[in-house]
């Protein structure tokens, strides 16, 4: 086997190269899922040129649950909120229930006919309730058929949220993002959400709900007869395509592809 150097920093711990996982896979463009892979574990030792990858052997489970006990140790073990579904350094996921809100609109192309929202503003509406699902490739919205804690049978629905893409990510726009995925971040998430100005609906979304209008006519509507329950019979199943489905999309589909991503 061909020796493999690397350059690095000692840290200011103290800490050292010692151990190198090399990962193998067929010689394609890339890994298909369920596809042969292989990984070999190997001593890094230090020589005149740098540290050395030395002669290795196949990784094993063992391995595994050793090096993840060790990366684990820096984890500050915390207590979930009852509204958090998954807690997982790349996923994270929550649901919050329906209720009145303080909304922010500035629609950049007001349709005529408006009652409420012809002007910047800020009115109470009434929101179902949401799901959201943080992850490092974006942050997706979906409403809740139900305002009480989804499983992995329940059906997503498109948001009502304004710049949200059909696909259910968030248009961040110029709003900050959170650098974290931890539970710390979900306050920062959720105002992104509900403490942004709303100021178009996305390609697509105005077809996201039944009914006379689209959905800017229906924010309006809600606006000016200062609703207090959304009416989440409006609201489409969740389609990323913006086409009806066979098979709907669940919370549990969603978390399993998302967790595949």
């Amino acid at each position: 086997m061909s020796n493999h150097s690397t350059q690095f920093e000692a840290t200011a711990g103290g800490m050292k190269l010692t151990t190198a996982i090399l990962l193998y896979q067929p010689d394609t463009k890339g890994l298909a899922l369920g596809g042969a892979a292989f990984a070999s574990i190997h001593d890094v030792h230090e020589h005149d040129t740098g540290p050395m990858i030395a002669a290795g052997a196949p990784l094993t489970r063992a391995h595994l649950r050793q090096w993840a006990k060790a990366l684990d140790k820096a984890a500050v073990p915390e207590i979930l909120p009852a509204n958090v579904l998954v807690a997982h350094p790349d996923l994270l996921v929550w649901w919050v229930p329906a209720q009145v809100r303080l909304a922010y609109f500035a629609l950049s192309r007001p349709p005529k006919g408006l009652k409420a929202l012809t002007e910047r503003t800020s009115m109470p509406v009434p929101y179902p309730a949401h799901l959201f699902v943080a992850s490092r490739k974006g942050f997706g919205v979906y409403a809740l058929p139900a305002s009480e804690r989804p499983t992995a049978e329940t059906q997503l629905l498109h948001s009502p949220v304004l710049n949200v893409y059909l696909t259910g990510l968030l248009c961040w726009g110029n709003i900050p993002r959170p650098k974290l995925l931890t539970i710390a971040s979900i306050a920062e998430y959720e105002r992104a959400i509900f403490e942004s100005w709303s100021t178009h609906p996305n390609l697509g979304q105005e077809a996201t709900v039944t009914g006379k209008g689209g959905l800017v006519k229906l924010w309006d509507d809600l606006a000016a007869t200062k609703a207090q329950r959304f009416p989440v019979k409006r609201l489409k199943p969740f389609d990323p395509s913006g086409r009806p489905r066979k098979v709907p999309v669940t919370l549990g589909s969603l978390i399993a592809e998302r967790a595949q991503a």
